[in-house]
């Protein structure tokens, strides 16, 4: 097996492939799991953690069929009181949302569950993370049983609504892989649902581009100087995204793409 327990026994303990239990660890305790069972680390130990398809060479084996996997594919080391993770191998390293940690790459882990795919040619091979929280602060019963509050999102006017539901539908529905509308496809289907207020792609442009400007201080990514170019759907994408995170839009707005409303 790879490396050497720097830390005592007690800090660094082999899982066998069904343990699952963390209610007794100390938090930033790391558990990391393959296929043939896993490791727990405490935060500690000092204790670096290297998995990848050579099980006697690794403390935790991954794809151990698939020899586009690398022997050491990575690491999982303890720095300045974070877990990161480093990419050894070839593959790609996929993390949630879509982020890639590319081979001789980093990425400091978060503390929680986190499945990491490397990501072969003809499969991706699955290990599981988990770092454990800190225990919140304790929270009163008043605030348990008080009323769900709802986002306050961005405020928007009726016609920046309007055009941001029609900008950004594909993401509402929700479609694989969304791309905000064309101009011209959102004068169209403006044009179709308000036929009485002359919709053209230039007055969608302006009102999404003042609406992305008047944003930008409290929302990065939404001007051209912080995206390097080319720019393409980016500053859309990223004002339709900000939008969905806060809860400013939601599915329930695409109603106002289905039924005639008031002049805008």
């Amino acid at each position: 097996m790879a490396g050497t327990m720097r830390g005592a026994a007690s800090k660094v303990d082999l899982l066998p492939e069904d343990s699952a239990n963390l209610s007794d660890a100390l938090p930033g305790t790391l558990y990391v799991r393959g296929v043939n069972g896993g490791i727990r680390v405490a935060p500690d130990a000092g204790f670096d953690v290297v998995f990848g398809r050579c099980e006697p060479d690794v403390h935790v084996c991954v794809g151990p069929d698939d020899p586009y996997v690398s022997r050491r594919q990575g690491s999982i080391t303890r720095q300045d009181g974070r877990w990161v993770l480093h990419n050894l191998g070839n593959l790609p390293i996929r993390l949630p949302r879509g982020r890639m940690v590319l081979t001789r790459h980093h990425v400091a882990l978060p503390e929680a569950y986190t499945p990491l795919f490397i990501v072969a040619p003809q499969q991706e091979h699955l290990l599981e993370v988990r770092i454990v929280m800190r225990p919140p602060a304790p929270v009163s019963r008043t605030r348990q049983e008080a009323d769900t509050r709802e986002p306050a999102g961005h405020p928007l006017s009726p016609a920046e609504r309007l055009v941001l539901v029609c900008l950004g539908q594909r993401y509402l529905r929700p479609e694989p892989w969304p791309q905000p509308l064309t101009w011209a496809q959102v004068a169209d289907e403006l044009g179709r649902v308000r036929p009485a207020e002359r919709w053209t792609a230039k007055r969608a442009a302006h009102i999404v581009t003042r609406t992305r400007l008047r944003l930008s201080a409290r929302v990065p990514g939404l001007l051209e100087e912080e995206i390097p170019p080319p720019i393409g759907n980016t500053l859309n994408h990223n004002l339709i995204i900000a939008l969905l995170a806060s809860a400013t839009i939601s599915p329930a707005d695409l109603r106002l793409l289905d039924e005639p409303g008031p002049g805008v």
